[in-house]
């Protein structure tokens, strides 16, 4: 156990930011003479004067001793900090900071320690680069506020890949989307202050909640792969538009980013709340009145050939899912399978593909609207699609399902209520199976709670070997 305290350097680094011609740019300076790392590029940086000298009045300085421009405070921003070991064994650590408005043009002024500045692509920085400087570099485009760089012995001092000991440390709730995405948001809606991670845990797409420096709100999304991208893009553009309110709008979009700015809506997620039970029946009527308008947001068209129920997976998951059903659940699932073939193709709708309570928002304020959000799973289908997951909400509660079915304006038809048990059963199964792929216990617990309700609710249409097939 060490018995000494650090006493360790203390600097600071200006990240002197400006947008050129062929996108943003940094002011970087190369270091000469005797000093340490000489001949290799750097940013502006240096030390405190003393105790007396905060970090934010050392960068100002330092920036004005260097490169002969004027900043305020107020222009300051936190980038983050790295705490660093050279090959050598010193240590210290670096405070990074972020200025985009000053007074006066960047020049070397003091030739004894810099021959060289300049504006480089922020993106493409000049070489040979200190490591040190790089690691403070690649964390702040990561959109981390934290790194480790301990450097071994016989590391080359300037940035080399193969040497690479850049280590980011996550913030907690804090952390924002890489540099891209950032400047992406920030052309799309302007300066961006604050960054909330808001992903569901269970999600491949990551989702940010963004604070803009005008009091604006937006969410920032980065899809998982092009299939949600593109799904979430076309729904915003088409049928989301006929909900208004009732869902965000699209700001901007990326394709090769993968990244979509939308703008915020009222409310919070249905899933949680709790309600009295006159309030959740006007909540299922309003959703109820939601899907309506997202199934009737287009004319219906016929099923295409091969539209039917997911059941080509179904083996695959049974298999995955056998250790942890119920005696009797494969039984069951195989005779809706069985049933699933005969049944009549579904004419398909508008769908969000992903309605439940998790994805559906209540307004707090007394008209109690919804809105609904997540459309990445959106794709024309059978209205059937929509209530799958949202049928576990109902479950033992006919009161809300009427009040949905209110809403929604009509009752199912028979093709429609055989093929939600079909469907529920099937996702029923893939939620088992990849809960154990991913050891999520949940998700197994909420696939075994499904088919036990599917199994009581509808008892009548199976014998004990799954033969007989529901009408």
């Amino acid at each position: 156990m060490s018995t000494g305290r650090h006493t360790e350097p203390l600097d600071v680094h200006l990240i002197l930011r400006r947008d050129g011609a062929a996108g943003p740019e940094i002011l970087m300076s190369r270091r000469a003479g005797t000093v340490y790392a000489a001949g290799l590029w750097h940013f502006p940086s240096g030390h405190y004067d003393g105790p007396h000298e905060d970090a934010v009045a050392a960068l100002i300085r330092e920036a004005a001793e260097e490169t002969g421009v004027s900043i305020e405070p107020a222009d300051v921003r936190f980038a983050g900090f790295v705490h660093h070991r050279s090959p050598v064994g010193g240590a210290r650590t670096g405070l990074f900071f972020e200025v985009r408005s000053w007074q006066g043009l960047p020049s070397v002024r003091e030739p004894a320690v810099c021959d060289a500045m300049g504006w480089f692509p922020l993106d493409a920085p000049p070489e040979p680069m200190v490591a040190y400087c790089r690691a403070g570099l690649d964390t702040y485009q990561s959109g981390q506020m934290m790194a480790m760089h301990f450097q071994e012995p016989g590391d080359p001092i300037a940035y080399a890949p193969a040497f690479d000991r850049c280590r980011p440390v996550p913030s907690v709730g804090t952390i924002g989307p890489d540099t891209r995405v950032r400047e992406f948001t920030e052309r799309a809606v302007g300066r961006i202050t604050g960054w909330t991670d808001v992903s569901w845990a269970r999600e491949g797409s990551r989702v940010w909640r963004a604070q803009g420096a005008e009091a604006g709100l937006w969410f920032v999304k980065v899809h998982q792969n092009d299939r949600f991208h593109q799904r979430e893009v076309r729904a915003y553009r088409t049928w989301a538009l006929s909900l208004g309110a009732g869902a965000p709008r699209l700001v901007a979009s990326d394709e090769q980013l993968r990244a979509v700015v939308l703008t915020s809506v009222r409310g919070r997620p249905l899933h949680g709340t709790v309600l009295s039970p006159g309030q959740e029946r006007d909540v299922f009527h309003r959703i109820g009145a939601l899907a309506r308008r997202i199934h009737q947001a287009s004319a219906p068209r016929p099923a295409p050939e091969g539209s039917g129920p997911a059941i080509g997976k179904a083996e695959r998951h049974l298999t995955a899912a056998r250790p942890h059903l119920a005696p009797g659940d494969e039984d069951f699932v195989r005779g809706l399978v069985r049933q699933a073939k005969s049944l009549p193709m579904l004419e398909q709708v508008e769908t969000h593909g992903d309605f439940q309570l998790r994805n559906i928002l209540r307004s707090e304020d007394a008209d109690g609207s919804l809105a609904v959000i997540d459309l990445e799973r959106s794709e024309p289908g059978p209205a059937i699609r929509d209530l799958v997951r949202l049928s576990d909400a109902w479950a033992h509660r006919p009161d809300l399902y009427q009040a949905f079915l209110a809403g929604y304006g009509r009752t199912l038809t028979d093709a429609e209520e055989s093929r939600l048990v079909i469907d529920a059963a099937l996702d029923a199964v893939s939620g088992i199976a990849f809960g154990v792929a991913h050891g999520d216990p949940q998700l197994v617990e909420r696939g075994r709670r499904t088919l036990a309700r599917l199994r009581t609710e509808h008892r009548p249409c199976n014998s004990p070997t799954g033969e007989s097939p529901c009408g």
